[in-house]
């Protein structure tokens, strides 16, 4: 049986504290709301008890930050795709913030078996004045458990609407992707981290996110396979290939943390669940 979880979550700044309040249909919902930067920012953690989707399953998580507002989603574990039988299983999640609004997504990593026919969609919405940083990890096989990524694809979608666009399909069965030097070159890790915004970023800001971003990734033993570009006025892309995941998310969350007080003025602090 196809499983099609729905889970809205509304994050509204009351009386100096950022308020979430959720509905959901099937198994996908918010654990619990964390306030550990005090009242203003609401951590919050998503949580899809089954662990994984097969094929036919369908998650659909829509979040909307309201204005001035200061939201973060995390989970406490990888998310699964598993072997299907010819139905994809789609991930789909649409990020629509109010003017002035802040919001952070960070998931950890999806697993994608082999075998799996998969979609991940991740949309933003921005309104003019709102900013989001978030990331996207795909793990492709377990590598370190003997399970190579051999059969199966993956569709990954990323978009800011109306400035930035990123689709591509990785195909278990495309070698020249997979392991040739202008693709993953053996590498079965892909992470994205991207700073996007409602309004341009103005020339000073979006360098100065580069400059920080580099600065970390020169210092970072996976220098050479990782970089920064600003593809448009208003996004900020890194971009990682790693062996596994834990290099790829420990380069992106440490840029994460010199971006947070530079551009937010705001603690590098991390979600309580990644110290679990």
């Amino acid at each position: 049986m196809s499983w099609h979880a729905r889970l809205s979550l509304k994050l509204r700044l009351e009386a100096g504290r950022c308020v979430a309040r959720f509905e959901h249909e099937g198994p996908l919902r918010i654990l619990q709301t964390l306030y550990p930067e005090g009242d203003a920012i609401s951590h919050n953690v998503l949580v899809h008890p089954p662990s994984g989707l097969v094929g036919g399953d369908t998650l659909d998580l829509d979040v909307h930050v309201g204005p001035g507002a200061h939201g973060l989603v995390t989970t406490p574990g990888a998310s699964r795709f598993y072997r299907s039988q010819g139905e994809p299983a789609v991930q789909r999640t649409r990020i629509a913030l109010d003017e002035g609004a802040r919001f952070e997504w960070l998931p950890l990593e999806a697993i994608c078996y082999s075998g799996c026919i998969a979609q991940n969609h991740v949309t933003l919405d921005l309104a003019p004045g709102a900013e989001l940083i978030g990331w996207d990890v795909a793990a492709l096989g377990l590598p370190e458990a003997q399970l190579p990524f051999e059969r199966g694809r993956l569709l990954q979608h990323l978009e800011l609407r109306g400035a930035w666009l990123e689709r591509g399909r990785i195909a278990a069965s495309d070698a020249r992707l997979m392991n040739g030097p202008l693709g993953l070159a053996g590498q079965r890790c892909v992470a994205t981290l991207f700073l996007a915004a409602g309004s341009d970023l103005g020339r000073a800001r979006r360098d100065q996110a580069l400059e920080l971003a580099r600065e970390v990734i020169a210092a970072h033993p996976l220098c050479s396979w990782a970089g920064a570009t600003a593809p448009g006025p208003r996004v900020v892309v890194v971009r990682v290939l790693a062996p596994l995941v834990e290099p790829a998310l420990g380069l992106l969350k440490a840029i994460r943390n010199a971006w947070r007080p530079a551009l937010w003025g705001l603690a590098p602090t991390q979600p309580r669940t990644w110290a679990l």
